[in-house]
């Protein structure tokens, strides 16, 4: 399909299957940790973890929490935290609650396994995770649904493809909503915020210190749309920005990936060692995408054919990657007529995502029609001639048209004073989060000249460690601008 004109196309021989294991959790009734037990009104009682404390003396505790916010008196579930403490625990001088992104998974059991960054920050400060609803079966609860990576939908070439999209996503959808439907239509970032509020209170409502990578930061700009007085310091590790209009977020997003490929382009000008170092690679590039878009290309190796949707999703991943010999030889032989060389990942060639979006979907807004998914990607082409609407919100929000309950929690802009907070980012991730953070005055940021995602909790960059660590200690931001 090729975005500036989208006609339709003959479809490529691949189905989506719903690949959703469901897992009945039954949220009347509340759930108790292994060994923790759920917190009482006077507060916490930490103790043995599921699974253990490892080598790190990780002790958890649990809290129950409404399944639905809207009804506090209704149906309960439980929460299960887990609390690296200060090494000198009466000289703690506060906490700072960590979310590992995901949306949600074992957050316990990741920081029961990797303690290593908190090291330093545990010289003044508790450090506490907690499993988010619905993701992990830690305390008996769930998950609510398995998920799975499954490739990410053609984009429609008419309104009976979205139709026949939408009608595919109900059905994943439904059948994950099934098990639980009154946590299903709860599972949203809202949701998670206040969970993170109750977890803030029942560790003793002292004011916030959140550190967060990747879908965490969008958790986080919620809390502070909705809890702007409670926090002390946030930080934003590489995050998508939920303070925006959805239209404004995908242009931003297609400006960033668009940057990023001319990042390749400009490598393969000066390095000799490209593939097309003599080539105008930026002119062999469109002109391959178009093909693509006319006729997909196969990629034998890997038993795949891309189009030009997939081809520019998969060399924006290179490219973030900062795999650029490989993008530029996989650009060679692409225009030789053999795409393998852009299975980013052989074992899954094609671009995926896990399914089913059970908080994505209720986060971000999805294209009404065909007609209004048009109208934005020809806009988006415009803005990035290179990348157009590949891996911008627009695209990914496909896996969610037809989606069996509505969006609870889209973008909103903050309104409230906030303070100052710590945004953070590589290549590709830098320039959101600083978008994000810019609009809490006084914020600062760190830019890691280089690829990868979270450097904290993920890459463990003692650059990036050090001065966010002084932040949440401190509230004491870097100098601007800071480059790790």
């Amino acid at each position: 399909m090729n975005v500036t004109s989208v006609p339709p196309r003959t479809r490529r021989r691949r189905t989506f299957a719903a690949a959703v294991t469901v897992l009945v959790l039954t949220a009347g009734i509340a759930v108790q940790a292994t060994a923790a037990s759920a917190a009482p009104p006077g507060g916490l009682h930490w103790g043995d973890c599921p699974g253990g404390a490892g080598t790190v003396g990780l002790e958890c505790a649990a809290i129950q929490v409404p399944v639905d916010w809207g009804a506090p008196g209704g149906p309960a579930l439980s929460l299960l935290l887990g609390r690296l403490p200060a090494y000198e625990p009466t000289e703690a001088e506060g906490t700072v609650l960590v979310n590992y992104g995901g949306p949600g998974g074992p957050a316990v059991g990741l920081m029961r396994s990797d303690p290593a960054p908190f090291a330093g920050l545990r010289e003044h400060m508790d450090v506490v995770t907690w499993d988010l609803r619905g993701y992990t079966s830690a305390t008996g609860a769930g998950p609510l649904c398995r998920q799975t990576q499954q490739p990410l939908p053609d984009v429609p070439a008419d309104q009976a493809d979205f139709d026949a999209l939408a009608e595919h996503n109900r059905q994943v959808g439904a059948e994950c909503r099934a098990a639980d439907p009154l946590l299903f239509d709860n599972m949203d970032s809202g949701s998670h915020a206040r969970d993170l509020e109750a977890v803030r209170q029942a560790l003793g409502d002292e004011p916030l210190n959140y550190l967060s990578a990747s879908y965490g930061g969008i958790i986080g700009q919620t809390y502070a749309s909705l809890f702007p007085e409670r926090i002390r310091t946030m930080v934003l590790d590489g995050t998508w920005d939920h303070s925006t209009d959805p239209v404004t977020l995908s242009v931003d997003q297609a400006r960033d990936t668009e940057r990023q490929l001319r990042r390749f382009f400009d490598w393969c000008r000066a390095d000799a060692t490209c593939a097309l170092h003599d080539a105008d690679v930026p002119e062999h590039w469109r002109k391959l995408v178009a093909r693509a878009g006319r006729n997909p290309i196969p990629a034998p190796a890997v038993g795949a054919v891309y189009d030009d949707i997939e081809l520019q999703t998969l060399g924006i991943r290179f490219a973030a990657a900062g795999r650029f010999a490989e993008l530029g030889e996989a650009l060679a032989s692409g225009l030789e007529g053999d795409a393998s060389g852009f299975a980013f990942d052989p074992a899954r060639p094609y671009p995926a995502a896990p399914s089913p979006g059970m908080t994505e979907c209720l986060d971000f807004a999805r294209p009404a029609d065909y007609t209004a998914l048009h109208t934005q990607m020809r806009k988006l082409a415009r803005v990035a001639p290179n990348t157009g609407a590949a891996s911008t919100p627009l695209l990914q929000a496909l896996s969610c048209v037809g989606w069996p309950t509505e969006v609870a929690n889209p973008p909103t802009p903050w309104t409230a004073d906030l303070p100052p907070m710590l945004g953070v980012g590589t290549w590709l991730e830098y320039y959101s989060t600083a978008r994000v953070v810019s609009r809490a005055e006084g914020s600062g940021t760190i830019f890691h000249d280089g690829p990868g995602h979270s450097l904290y909790l993920a890459m463990k960059d003692s650059c990036t460690i050090n001065h966010v660590d002084a932040y949440l200690t401190t509230t004491k931001l870097p100098p601007a601008p800071t480059t790790c």
